[in-house]
């Protein structure tokens, strides 16, 4: 019977793995499709979870396909760290590498990321979103990561598994209040003088990112590619089938139940119909259990998965290049059109646009990736 291998010192991959860029680089291309809907398609709101009844499937499909960016990316942000703290020539101290990007995350949260949504560098709203969700997180692994790795994955488990049962309503105004939006509450931080909106609950990302630190030993030297990807197989395959026994019995796990609608479809979107922000057990369940079958099964890559990869190899320069991409998208169709805001009509147009835009940032993304890889420089490994 095959076991988890352990984490010995100089036992991790010296190259970059590809199956990790390609995955990255899949769940890059959905969140393309989700913000090419915020910018040009954003007069059909979805609310989270989505109104079944009131959202056409195209669009629910759509977005459900986005759920999966943000969780996978957070879980394999971990999984980098462990493999940066355990490289082939000895174990090294991650601390100093997680701080200093989570905090880049942040600042670039505050500045560059919040003007590619508003265009202005002085917006009346603040969003803090999933980079900052992310930097933090990154912080709070530099804190915990010299745990044992059992205990971070028992700790990650716990989070992911738990934080749905909280209940706790602090008084408003409150210190108590205030990091209960930060750690679970979607909301404002701050109404004045400047609104400042916690879109993303951090605590469930806590513990995200700390099964991805806990799943590194899968990436060892040591472990065979054969057994890695039976592990993984067998993780995702037991997600599902946890989520289906949660979600099928409305017992835990999702804070909205599912319902039987006229028509199997309807049904169907309820089902899958999980809260995001913050992200429930089950919305976890779904988007790591498949995640962790597509690391499978692109464990041997082939001819397709070099274009995702491309993307998963500088998913930073990627991320910032196509939200200032589409902000110069609507501002040039606004132009044209002669209207503030330009929109689309159909959700296939989402795709299009999203198919065209991918095409035309794949050359420059390649080229920066590669110039990561050969110059040498420290700063561009932060992109």
């Amino acid at each position: 019977m095959s076991r988890l291998p352990s984490a010995p010192a100089a036992l991790h991959l010296a190259n970059r793995i590809a199956s990790i860029d390609i995955a990255r680089g899949l769940v890059m291309l959905l969140m393309t499709v989700d913000h090419v809907r915020e910018t040009f398609y954003l007069q059909h709101q979805v609310s989270d979870p989505m109104a079944v009844a009131a959202t056409e499937p195209a669009l629910f499909f759509s977005r459900l396909a986005a759920h999966f960016c943000a969780p996978m990316f957070v879980f394999l942000t971990g999984l980098s760290a462990w493999l940066y703290a355990h490289p082939a020539n000895g174990p090294r101290d991650a601390t100093g590498f997680l701080a200093r990007r989570g905090l880049l995350l942040v600042g670039l949260e505050l500045t560059l990321v919040n003007f590619a949504w508003t265009g202005s560098f002085t917006p009346s709203t603040l969003y803090l979103q999933v980079i900052w969700a992310i930097g933090l997180s990154m912080l709070a692994l530099a804190l915990l990561h010299k745990l044992p790795l059992p205990l971070l994955g028992v700790l990650g488990t716990a989070i992911v598994a738990g934080h749905n049962a909280l209940q706790f309503h602090p008084e408003p105004g409150t210190f108590a209040a205030a990091a209960w939006t930060i750690l679970e509450q979607r909301g404002f931080l701050l109404e004045d003088p400047l609104r400042v909106k916690i879109s993303y609950p951090l605590l469930a990302w806590i513990g995200v990112i700390l099964l991805g630190y806990a799943a590194g030993p899968l990436y060892a030297r040591a472990t065979s590619p054969a057994l890695r990807r039976r592990w993984l197989l067998r993780i995702g395959i037991a997600s599902l089938a946890l989520l289906a026994v949660l979600r099928g019995t409305n017992v835990y796990g999702e804070p909205v139940s599912w319902a039987v609608h006229d028509d199997a479809l309807r049904t169907a979107m309820s089902f899958l119909n999980f809260t995001k922000y913050p992200p429930s057990l089950d919305f976890i369940l779904l988007t790591l259990g498949a995640g962790l079958i597509v690391l499978a099964l692109v464990e041997r890559p082939m001819r397709w998965t070099a274009i995702p990869a491309v993307f998963g190899g500088a998913p930073m320069f990627y991320y910032l290049l196509h939200l200032y991409a589409l902000l110069a998208l609507q501002r040039i169709a606004g132009f044209a059109l002669g209207v503030p805001r330009a929109d689309v009509n159909h959700v296939w147009q989402v795709w299009l646009i999203t198919l065209l835009l991918a095409a035309a940032l794949y050359w420059p993304t390649r080229w920066f990736g590669r110039y990561k890889r050969t110059s040498g420089k420290a700063w561009v490994k932060y992109f």
